[in-house]
């Protein structure tokens, strides 16, 4: 196992203060501010620490107010219900005493039902793609220095895009974009740790997609870009640590908003988990 999914891992194992209530702690990698999937996936362990016998199979976030790494993030877990088929949780982040995210969550027992699903795009394997190393070196001299530094680092996620093109001009394109994702690094635990594994991965390189059909990327100065809220549903079980693909898109952006959703594939072509988020993208009028 690589240090940096050590790392997370340790960052998802939160610590109990009391009943219901926890506390996690962030990376110090240089960041202004929490990554909003470090959040998403913290506050999943929370509310999974207070159900039993169900898997989670959907949950809904909103992001408050940007997150401090100096200090510990406190999360409490509002148990609303526990029905016959499901559990609702409510968890809220908390910070020098004031909530910095929300998040809502559903727990479902397993039971057989109706199945389809759509068909996974067909595409170039993983090892048939440029690697991470690759995608580094091509952005490396266009990146601010603290993500210069993060680029540079080993990282627990490792990600290698379909098609690099977009990565090479400015050019306006569809605004779409296909990743292939998993943790750099095997992965022991059930199926509840590789949900939050995703549900940390998830949050990256989704609001980018908007940014494609405009020439724009995530580093630049001009813009200034945050997550809203997030959604996430599991359809079915899958590993973190093995090679998923990430179809992303992004339908419409308007009024310093950007709409992007996602949606997740095995390598057998199963469709795992979707993700849906809206984006805050406003131009910085001081930097133009």
């Amino acid at each position: 196992m690589s240090t940096a999914v050590e790392q997370l891992l340790s960052i998802l194992d939160l610590e109990p203060l009391e009943h219901d209530l926890y506390r996690g702690l962030s990376p110090q990698v240089g960041w202004q501010r929490v990554f909003g999937g470090q959040v998403i996936g913290q506050a999943l362990v929370a509310a999974q620490r207070t159900v039993e016998g169900r898997a989670a199979h959907s949950l809904h976030a909103y992001f408050l107010c940007a997150g401090d790494p100096a200090v510990p993030i406190i999360y409490e877990v509002d148990r609303i219900r526990d029905g016959k088929s499901f559990s609702t949780r409510r968890v809220v982040a908390i910070q020098h005493g004031r909530a910095i995210f929300s998040m809502g969550a559903s727990f479902h027992r397993e039971e057989p039902g109706l199945s389809h699903q759509m068909t996974m795009p067909d595409v170039p394997q993983p090892d048939d793609v440029p690697s991470e190393a690759v995608l580094t070196e091509t952005l490396i001299d266009r990146l601010p220095p603290q993500l210069k530094a993060y680029w540079q680092a080993e990282r627990p996620i490792e990600m290698r895009p379909v098609d690099l093109s977009r990565y090479l001009s400015p050019k306006k394109r569809e605004p779409s974009q296909m990743i292939w994702i998993r943790a750099n690094g095997k992965l022991a635990g059930d199926q509840a740790l590789h949900q939050c594994v995703l549900a940390y991965a998830s949050d990256f390189t989704l609001l980018d997609t908007a940014l494609v059909a405009h020439g724009r990327f995530v580093f630049d100065p001009t813009l200034m870009l945050a997550s809203l809220d997030h959604a996430l549903w599991f359809h079915q079980p899958f590993r973190a640590d093995e090679w998923l693909l990430y179809v992303q898109d992004s339908p419409i952006s308007g009024s310093a908003r950007a709409f992007c959703r996602g949606t997740f594939f095995a390598r057998d072509g199963r469709l795992v988990a979707s993700t849906a988020q809206e984006g805050l993208v406003r131009e910085r009028s001081d930097r133009i």
